[in-house]
This record gives structure tokens, sequence and C-alpha cells, in this order.
């Protein structure tokens, strides 16, 4: 993030979810700090969560009581409702001393989300649609679950299981897509076991 906090993407199917929103964060009690709501300049409060990567910058350097810009992981709720996990924060003047060529502000411009995954669902009538994206492993080599997003726009059937890049702009509590790009068609696995019982039960 010494640049901009969305990294370039370095890989043609590279999955991700990252944004930044401006806004206040308030933690739902004082003895909690990690859970709470990020309420926005539109008045919006959702439901945020600071990993412990931001907890210590958030307790020594800022005013809670301030605006900031947040570089967030957008998940969507069981119940659809959006979740924002916060991984830092996007404040040069404060935050770095030696950045005085870095504006505390993005060219993007605010609620501004970077979405790279998988359509497995969409209808157009609607503007709904899921993008599924998978996760990095972890450092003890483990592989954590994939994730749906659910966003609002309108994209035809016919990309269904196929890699998109999104730009999304938060609008409310809602994430809308401002612009898609297919980048190319799933790999889809081939399920031996289930074609070889296939062909038995046609004998």
């Amino acid at each position: 993030m010494r640049q901009h906090p969305i990294p370039p993407v370095n890989e043609p199917l590279q999955f991700r979810a990252i944004g930044i929103v401006r806004g206040t964060y308030c933690p739902t009690s004082t003895d909690v700090l990690t859970r709470g709501n990020l309420t926005t300049a539109d008045g919006s409060a959702i439901d945020a969560v600071l990993l412990g990567r931001v907890l210590s910058l958030v307790k020594r350097h800022l005013n809670l009581e301030q605006e900031h810009l947040w570089v967030v992981y957008p998940r969507s709720r069981d119940d659809q409702k959006l979740h924002l996990q916060v991984v830092g924060v996007w404040e040069p003047s404060t935050l770095a001393s030696d950045a005085e060529d870095l504006a505390d502000s993005l060219p993007e411009g605010d609620g501004f989300f970077s979405v790279r995954g998988e359509l497995i669902y969409t209808k157009p009538e609607t503007g709904d649609l899921v993008i599924k994206i998978r996760q990095l492993p972890r450092a003890d080599g483990s592989r954590p679950q994939p994730f749906k997003l659910q966003l609002k726009g309108n994209i035809p059937l016919e990309h269904l299981r196929h890699f998109l890049d999104l730009r999304v702009r938060l609008q409310g509590e809602l994430l809308q897509i401002e612009h898609w790009e297919v980048i190319a068609p799933m790999p889809q696995r081939s399920d031996r076991r289930g074609g070889a019982a296939k062909k038995r039960a046609q004998r």
C-alpha cells in the first residue's frame, strides 16, 4: 500500500475483492474495539470489523471521531447484507512523514472497489448477481473456503462461469457495478467418476 492501497493485478486470473471507503468507524462498545459500524458520508452504517493488522494503527494514530479513508475487504452475510473487513487506512498525511507528494484521496474516488472472480449467478431483469472469489492458501498451507459476493448490475447469462474483472462503487449499503470485462471462461474440472458412472448406467 506504499503508493496505492489497491495493488496492480499481476496475474490474468487473479481473484480479489478490495475497496476504499471514506467514513467514521464506531466500535460496538468501548470494551470491544474490533467490531462496530463504518458510517459513510450518506449516513449508511455498514457492519465492520477491524482485522489485527490495523488494530494497533487505530489505537496509536487515529482519531475515531474523524473521517478516514479505510481499506476494506467486502463480504456478503447470509442475509445478503454487506459486511466490511477493515485491513488498512490510506492517510499519508498522518501515517507517512516522507509522503508529501501523496494526497489523502485517490483518483478512483471514494467508495471504489476492485472485484475479480467467477460469475456464478446473474439475473439481469433484477440486477442481481454473485461473484465467487477464491482466496490464497494461508501461511500454514491450509486453503480457506471460497466466498460469494453479492453485487448489483446487469451482466448477460452467457457470461456465467466466466472470470470477470469488475469496477464497483459503494452506493448506500450496496455494491453497484460501474464497469465489467470478461477475462476468460473458467476451467471446468472433469468428474471422471461421474462420467464413468453415467456410462455404466447407460449399458
